[in-house]
């Protein structure tokens, strides 16, 4: 064989090699940039510095736990949507989220970004519900009298003050339109809506008579002074959720999403963890899904799912 052409052979396995070597040092730096973090992502469409500020020192806790040699950092990215949320658990530029249920079911359910790992007892609450109230002594006697009337809901982000209670209504046949303002008439056959914004403009709305009707968490409820208690009458009840869930990314590696699970379940049994779980909304632990993890999805989907009427 002639020098020229082993020489030719020598350059082409070496151009090989070195094209794989390449290759393998970047998967390998793309592995590594993958385990050595653990990311949670947020939703918030203001004050996004404070939201990522008030969970890093969560994530730092479990960043911690997870590493063997102190090597692993922990992120929090926050989003302005549900969709962009969705967007970086498929891209695995977040691994994890924590969610009421309906932004839950909205991300695991209709995106297909990710999958329930435990519920998150938040405020101190394992389970809520959303309740319809009207003014004790007014017009309005049973949620059938709503017809023709307004209600006021608390947020359009809110799962208890808001899509809970709008989906009760809506399988009990009722036409809900959206309002700009609140309205003095309003067609027999349908339900006015607006937002209050806040609790306290929502209930002052209610005992003045400007609506009918509004909804919010019993917690609200339980939290309201006892005259305003007195003043109100629960019009209806809405099934039990989940106050909080914790879902992580689909393909996220079953040995991490282990780790993790053990840790958050441990958490409140260490003090350092009470600590920080307590300046992280009053949280008081993680548990496990009550019925397993398919028995939650099913819940959320009777309860949020409303397919289109023909």
């Amino acid at each position: 064989m002639s020098s020229a052409r082993l020489t030719y052979r020598f350059t082409l396995v070496s151009a090989l090699f070195l094209f794989c070597s390449i290759l393998s040092t970047g998967a390998m730096g793309q592995t590594r940039r993958t385990s050595d973090t653990i990311t949670l992502g947020l939703v918030a469409e203001a004050n996004q510095n404070e939201v990522e500020k008030h969970f890093q020192e969560f994530v730092g806790y479990l960043a911690k736990k997870l590493s063997s040699d102190g090597k692993t950092e922990g992120r929090v990215v926050v989003v302005a949507t549900q969709s962009r949320l969705a967007k970086l658990l498929s891209e695995r530029r977040a691994d994890f989220y924590m969610e009421s249920p309906h932004p839950t079911y909205i991300i695991n359910s209709v995106y297909g970004a990710g999958k329930l790992l435990l519920r998150r007892w938040k405020g101190g609450m394992a389970d809520y519900h959303a309740l319809i109230f009207t003014r004790n002594n007014g017009a309005t006697k049973r949620l059938e009298d709503l017809q023709g009337k307004m209600i006021a809901f608390e947020d359009p982000e809110s799962t208890s003050g808001y899509f809970l209670p709008k989906m009760l209504l809506s399988k009990k046949g009722f036409k809900l339109v959206q309002m700009t303002r609140i309205e003095p008439k309003i067609p027999r056959g349908e339900l006015g809506y607006v937002f209050a914004s806040t609790q306290d403009k929502l209930v002052d709305w209610v005992l003045n008579e400007r609506v009918a009707a509004g909804a919010f968490s019993n917690d609200d409820y339980a939290a309201l002074p006892d005259g305003k208690k007195t003043d109100i009458t629960i019009l209806a009840e809405t099934a039990s959720l989940p106050r909080h869930l914790v879902s992580i990314r689909k393909d996220l590696a079953p040995a991490v999403a282990n780790s993790l699970k053990k840790i958050l379940l441990s958490m409140h049994k260490d003090p350092e963890g009470q600590r920080i779980l307590r300046q992280t909304d009053g949280t008081t632990k993680f548990d496990a899904l009550p019925g397993g993890e398919l028995a939650i999805s099913q819940r959320l989907l009777d309860t949020f799912y409303a397919p289109e009427k023909k």
